[in-house]
């Protein structure tokens, strides 16, 4: 079972405050912190990330112990990360409709890779399946809705996803998600739910729940696993 912290944007835009949202998401129980890398990444706007940053985020995760992933969401970042040797790479829902070359290219690096399908609206998958990827269910609405989710797998061992990127409010989707045979959990990590600076943070889990979610949700696992 892998729960992947999704700090994405919710820095808010003050760099040094990554620093104890990675320390916060080991606590909760994280196994992977993630952030954007290529999305609103220009010096002036929201999330500016060049190379001595993304470094010292590795730095940071090192220190807690806790394994760092991006999303990429251009050729250019895909170039500057590679410098960091990581194990796992993202690919957004977004970016498998405007950049299936690059999706193509992060996946023949041979690294494991997930891929969001929230705006993948096609039967066939946009790649075949392949030992290193690992399709998340998702719908890309902020937050989604009962109504978004009426087709949620019922069983994901009977689907081509191997987890859930979650934007719903709460974490009973998620919970829901691994009761249902999902492996992997993507959520939205914050330190304040209250924040307006963006719209994630409505939809993101604090370390208390974070944590709720990791707890609850290893149990629900090893139950299934266990036959239960």
């Amino acid at each position: 079972m892998l729960f992947i912290a999704e700090i994405g944007l919710n820095h808010n835009g003050n760099f040094q405050s990554c620093y104890e949202m990675i320390k916060l998401a080991k606590k909760s129980g994280a196994d992977i912190a993630k952030f954007q890398l290529g999305w609103k990444s220009l010096p002036n706007e929201i999330n500016f990330l060049d190379l001595n940053r993304i470094k010292t985020l590795k730095k940071w995760s090192n220190e807690f112990e806790i394994e760092l992933m991006f999303s990429i969401f251009n050729k250019e970042s895909l170039q500057m990360v590679k410098e960091l040797n990581l194990d796992k790479y993202k690919i957004a829902s977004r970016t498998v409709i405007d950049n299936i070359e690059l999706v193509k290219e992060i996946v023949n690096l041979n690294k494991k890779t997930f891929i969001s399908l929230g705006m993948w609206e096609k039967k066939d998958l946009p790649l075949e399946k392949r030992e290193n990827i690992d399709y998340l269910w998702c719908k890309s609405k902020y937050p989604t809705t009962n109504n978004d989710l009426k087709n949620f797998p019922k069983n994901f061992k009977n689907t081509n996803y191997a987890g859930y990127s979650d934007h719903n409010i709460g974490i009973d989707m998620a919970l829901l998600a691994i009761s249902r045979g999902a492996r992997v959990i993507e959520k939205h990590f914050t330190l304040d739910k209250t924040s307006t600076v963006i719209r994630d943070h409505a939809l993101s889990a604090e370390p208390d729940e974070f944590h709720d979610l990791v707890n609850i949700g290893r149990s629900i696992y090893e139950k299934i696993k266990f036959g239960i």
